[in-house]
């Protein structure tokens, strides 16, 4: 995994002393809030219902050991002895006291991370592909490019003040992991017919009030213009981008208005101009980036036998693990959605396991999954039932990867000032009343939004669940319909919302409208997509 060189670090270290003399300003009260707050947003915190939050960004979601183990540690010291992994593959804490916060991310520049650009409007933090350099189906190892992007948008002065909020998503499967196409851009690393690798640029995508799915406008981009592309369609989109409306801010807005042809042709434009710049990075800075993915010290002749025995493990291998490109090794999901639990939600003693199995299973490294899981990447087969036994013993041995229980869901009312009804209590109902029903329902991606910002991508669900304020009481919208694969659609609202019980309900009663209608081994997405709306709305509705 990369490593901080010393202008990293440098960087890291001098924005915390910037930052801890803001607050001290703000708590001796020289600086009014309305100066500190973009301060603050630039370092991630934020300032809740109950308390400050913050964002730590965790490039790509790998992680170290070592990394995993203070964000442990800091959910104890600082919090409440929790954290919550999110959908862009950082982790929150939701009880920081404002003058622990300047403190809090000097603990993290101790061991190469930070909160810088997890908030504002910049380019936030760059996902991948929870299985890079892992899965037996991708062309190479999308890391390397990520953490390249990475370096060009960190203080990047032309990107620091967009219209609006940019996010980016790097992947190099044709199985998509990352929900690359609900991306401000999306690049895909592909192969062309001569066998060179380049990238595809998808542009346009995002949830949140007016979801869109990203177009491709540039299908083959050779990788050594990677960068100056992304210059390019960010150019544009700073140039062009609605500054007077919030709503209309984002890029996904500007693909549409001028359409695919035309915000193509300016940024193809662009990217000409920018050719004659030299922008691009030197060569020798993407291979020496690139030599810090190697791939760790596999050992071969391994088995690829897993004794199968215990009915418990055998079912946990089944669901939470994944082929690994090595023979004799597996991917392994460890799920932070045990039943009546909160998704994504792990206390500081599970951090500091997990950790721990990372050291002693995988490497070394860990990563977390835009559906708010915990990864390790390169477990020997052999190590398998070991490994699922610390993880029982813990409460981490949920199986229940991609069934209904893997509910994706943001914080919700409970703690965010912007959302419009809980999340947290209707997630923990659902996986009570499915518990023991993944078998029979399959793959089921059920995700859960508090408001209309979409930050539990209830538009990518094949069910999603929206809160809104209905009068003043919660109310909760069904969707049905959506993904977030390399398939990617869009979930649509069924009809009229329901109370927190009712939606469960609901929930029930399109589940049996699936069972009563598959066909073969179907998964609820594809018999939606066969019999339509009209079944599902006649049930639930009568």
């Amino acid at each position: 995994m990369y490593k901080y060189d010393t202008y990293d670090q440098a960087m890291v270290d001098a924005r915390v002393a910037e930052f801890r003399d803001q607050v001290h300003r703000r708590l001796d009260g020289s600086l009014p809030e309305d100066k500190f707050r973009p301060l603050r947003l630039m370092n991630g915190l934020y300032l809740q219902l109950h308390a400050y939050m913050l964002r730590v960004a965790v490039p790509y979601g790998t992680l170290s050991s070592a990394q995993m183990r203070v964000l442990g540690d800091i959910a104890d010291k600082y919090d409440r002895g929790y954290g919550h992994f999110t959908t862009r593959q950082n982790i929150q804490y939701n009880w920081i006291k404002l003058e622990d916060a300047p403190d809090i991310l000097a603990d993290l520049a101790k061991v190469e991370m930070h909160a810088i650009q997890t908030s504002g409007n910049c380019i936030r933090n760059i996902s991948s592909d929870q299985y890079a350099g892992a899965a037996a189906d991708e062309l190479v190892d999308p890391r390397p490019y990520a953490e390249l992007l990475r370096q060009w948008s960190s203080f990047h002065p032309e990107f620091s003040y967009l219209p609006r909020k940019f996010k980016i998503a790097v992947i190099a499967s044709a199985t998509d992991r990352a929900a690359m196409r609900l991306h401000d851009i999306g690049i895909e690393i592909v192969k062309n017919d001569k066998g060179e690798i380049g990238a595809a640029f998808y542009v346009g995508g995002g949830m949140g009030r007016t979801p869109m799915i990203a177009p491709c406008i540039n299908a083959f981009v050779p990788l050594d213009q990677l960068v100056t592309y992304s210059e390019a369609c960010l150019r544009v989109y700073n140039r062009y981008g609605r500054r007077d409306n919030k709503y209309k801010a984002r890029i996904k807005i500007l693909v549409h208005e001028l359409g695919k042809k035309e915000y193509t042709r300016q940024v193809e434009a662009e990217f000409a101009h920018l050719l004659t710049q030299g922008i691009e990075p030197p060569l020798a800075e993407l291979e020496r980036i690139k030599a810090q993915f190697a791939d760790p010290a596999f050992e071969s002749g391994l088995t690829d036998s897993v004794d199968r025995s215990d009915p418990d493990f055998a079912l946990w291998v089944d669901r939470n693990t994944a082929a690994h490109r090595v023979p004799g090794y597996a991917i392994v999901t460890i799920s932070l959605k045990p039943v009546g639990g909160i998704p994504g939600d792990a206390s500081a003693d599970q951090i500091r396991l997990m950790a721990d199995l990372a050291k002693e299973y995988a490497f070394d490294e860990l990563r977390v999954t835009h559906a708010q899981n915990i990864v390790l990447a390169h477990v020997k087969k052999a190590d398998l039932h070991a490994l699922w036994t610390r993880l029982d013993e813990a409460g981490l041995s949920t199986a229940n990867l991609d069934t209904i229980g893997d509910i994706i869901a943001c914080p919700g009312l409970d703690y965010c000032s912007l959302a419009n009804a809980r999340s947290i209590p209707v997630a923990q109902k659902i996986s009570e009343r499915f518990a023991g029903r993944e078998g029979e329902l399959g793959e089921i991606k059920l995700k859960i939004s508090g408001c209309i910002n979409a930050c539990g991508h209830h538009h990518a669900g094949h069910i999603g669940i929206l809160g809104v304020d209905r009068k003043g009481v919660e109310n909760y919208q069904l969707l049905l319909g959506g993904s977030e694969g390399a398939d990617t659609s869009l979930g649509q609202i069924t009809g009229p919302g329901f109370d927190e019980d009712g939606i469960v309900g609901a929930i029930e009663t399109a589940t049996g409208v699936y069972l009563a209608n598959k066909e073969g081994e179907e998964r609820f997405l594809d018999t939606y997509r066969r019999i339509g709306m009209a079944p599902f709305k006649e049930a639930i509705y009568g």
